[in-house]
């Protein structure tokens, strides 16, 4: 077996580079590394065993220092636009909010919004709500 050592580890090396390569987001290439790491320690005439130790250490010292760079690199940026300032505010209701129906326009700010209702009732025309957050083009209030 440890005669075929050095193409398993050039084998799992490559494959976890190729999934590296496939995917958008970082998931192999702690693996990547720690087998890398096991290939050169096979090259230095290292025990089987030590070669496993070898790669996992090598894998999880890689995925505990990359990590905070890592969660950086991956973390959804939120840009708050100047909509964002409605959440919260109170509107009145222009036409009649009904979300079967596909209809309602509220005033908030004086600027005018089409309108949902967040849990489905009808909200009759002239009524105050309250702003609870934005889906696209569209304000969803209570």
């Amino acid at each position: 077996m440890e005669n075929y050592m050095p193409v398993f580890w050039i084998i799992l090396t490559v494959v976890f580079v190729a999934v590296e390569a496939a995917t958008v987001q970082l998931v192999t290439i702690w693996f990547a590394a720690g087998s890398l790491a096991a290939l050169i320690a096979e090259l230095l005439h290292a025990a089987v065993w030590l070669q496993w130790v070898v790669f996992f250490g090598v894998s999880l010292l890689t995925l505990l220092l990359t990590r905070p760079l890592v969660k950086k690199m991956t973390a959804k940026k939120i840009q708050p636009t100047n909509a964002d300032r409605c959440i919260g505010q109170t509107a009145t209701v222009l036409e009649e909010i009904n979300n079967i129906a596909a209809t309602g326009l509220v005033s908030v700010g004086g600027v005018t919004w089409t309108a949902r209702s967040l849990n489905g009732e009808v909200i009759k025309q002239g009524e105050t709500v309250t702003v609870k957050k934005i889906e696209g083009v569209k304000v969803i209030v209570e």
